[in-house]
């Protein structure tokens, strides 16, 4: 089966409908299509995984899921990528893999729908069993081998004893698991086998670059430790020469299938005087008859033995660099595409003008580029300014000048028995359009240049005062109307006025 099944297309319908973007990035990684994972996923994927609100066991519980489904590339699809969030990953994924008691149950998994598929699902088994120790070697001393620091102050190299003697073995069943995958290369006929097949080539380096360290540290300390702790390194060391002819056998596959020499480490074995060098120290802690070999003799075998697998070590290092280095022209080859296609999308938008001053179009086509005026400064002594004010002043003229003045206010105010009329004139009223209009020829209204009127008014009143109301023209019958109205109602406030009794002055019986 090739391309996306309809399965596949109505599984990420759902996702997308309840919301799961995590789930259905599984999904699209783990379709029925026979290829390895893509790229774009497998990125998102690591991307959740460094996110701290992401759900970490529903992305694991995504992956267990799609291992239950019958079809082998499915499955085969789900361990690739659940290996490569392991490797590539944030630390907190095998974390809690390796919290959990079972991870992958597939011991017994086989798909019967063809004959690839019975091959198959011999190598869906292997590998599954590979992920799973490698989640109970993380579980067993809390750090991933393929990850570990090394070189002379590396954590393989400077472990004591007691725990470098526990460790070692942990190495040897994870390595024991990955060179079980045991394929050859006429097997590797899909991209589905070959993604993992890759991935199982970077871990093998990697952990045989932890495990040589670890037995540079052993045969460094192996003559100075007891006779149980001698015979326990001498068979991790005897167990050690064999995996290194299989990790070779592995290496001769990866280079048969396409990849590059430089790629693959120089593997260089210890001199076999110095297996021989080892045996003879055990026999003589346990009181057998050995040959007598002088001290000189025994640090010279020791010597080019450590050598020898430093020179190993220095090869997995080169490697790792050439690795390091194709990930950063990689991802600096596509920041640069990324940038010059930014550029590019820049470029197709239209340009808009920008100006430093104010936007204030003149017409409909242009843009006014006059100084824009600063609302919030103080105002300059310019001849502009003092011709505007000048202006404002000039307005004056508007009105008539010969203003009669009226009487003051404290005089008003300050006798209550005064006539009516002198306190209705000084009173100041609450209200500026129902107002007292003179009718008065001195006081008529005065027509300027551009056709309105302004009644008169006196100098101890505002432009609202009882004297202008803006909204009667006086040339009208109606406003004359109004006025004679306006006079009879004061004259009738007067004379109730002075029939108020002298010690009410201020109240009005209703």
């Amino acid at each position: 089966m090739s391309g996306q099944s309809i399965t596949d297309r109505i599984t990420a319908a759902q996702h997308s409908v309840t919301g799961s973007a995590v789930s259905k990035t599984v999904c699209k990684a783990t379709t029925h299509e026979i290829m390895g994972p893509k790229k774009k996923h497998l990125d998102y994927l690591i991307h959740c995984t460094n996110e701290m609100n992401v759900n970490i066991p529903q992305l694991a519980d995504s992956l267990f899921e799609r291992t239950t489904n019958t079809s082998w590339v499915v499955v085969f699809k789900s361990l690739i990528t659940t290996h490569h969030l392991m490797v590539y990953g944030n630390e907190r994924f095998i974390q809690y893999l390796a919290s959990r008691n079972t991870l992958f149950n597939l011991s017994n998994f086989l798909d019967k729908s063809g004959l690839q598929g019975y091959d198959m699902s011999t190598f869906i088994r292997r590998y599954s069993r590979y992920l799973n120790e490698k989640a109970v070697s993380y579980r067993q001393v809390a750090f991933d081998f393929t990850k570990v620091k090394r070189g002379v102050d590396g954590v393989m190299r400077t472990m004591n004893t007691e725990k470098l003697l526990k460790t070692i073995p942990i190495i040897q069943n994870q390595m024991d698991a990955l060179l079980d995958f045991n394929v050859n290369a006429n097997e590797l006929t899909n991209g589905v086998i070959n993604a993992a097949f890759m991935l199982l080539f970077k871990d093998s380096i990697r952990l045989f670059a932890a495990y040589n360290e670890g037995i540079i540290n052993l045969l460094e300390k192996y003559f100075d430790m007891k006779k149980v702790q001698c015979k326990e390194g001498l068979d991790i060391y005897k167990k050690f020469l064999t995996r290194m002819t299989r990790i070779s056998e592995f290496l001769k596959v990866a280079e048969q299938v396409g990849i590059d020499r430089g790629d693959i480490p120089d593997l260089s074995q210890a001199p076999s005087s110095l297996l021989d060098a080892l045996e003879q120290h055990l026999a003589s802690l346990e009181g057998k008859k050995v040959k007598d070999s002088t001290a000189a003799s025994r640090a010279s075998t020791l010597s080019n033995a450590v050598s020898s697998l430093a020179n190993t070590g220095m090869s997995f290092t080169k490697v790792d660099e050439r690795e390091k280095q194709a990930a950063l022209e990689e991802e600096q080859a596509r920041l640069k595409a990324l940038k010059e296609q930014r550029l590019k999308e820049l470029s197709k938008r239209p340009s808009f003008a920008t100006t430093d001053t104010s936007p204030v179009s003149t017409t409909a086509a242009c843009i006014s580029t006059a100084p824009a005026i600063d609302l919030f400064s103080t105002p300059s002594c310019s001849n502009g300014a003092l011709k505007m004010e000048s202006d404002l002043f000039n307005l004056q003229t508007n009105f008539h000048s010969s203003m009669q003045p009226g009487p003051s206010v404290a005089t008003a105010w300050g006798d209550p028995f005064s006539s009516s009329e002198a306190v209705d004139d000084s009173i100041p009223n609450l209200n500026p359009f129902l107002t007292k209009l003179v009718v008065d020829g001195a006081h008529l209204p005065v027509m300027t240049s551009d056709g309105v009127s302004f009644s008169s008014r006196t100098s101890g009143h505002e432009i609202f005062g009882d004297q202008y109301n803006p909204f009667i023209d006086s040339s009208s019958s109606v406003s004359t109307s109004y006025k004679r109205t306006v006079r009879i109602e004061h004259l009738i406030s007067g004379t109730i006025m002075q029939t108020i009794p002298p010690m009410f002055p201020l109240c009005l019986e209703t």
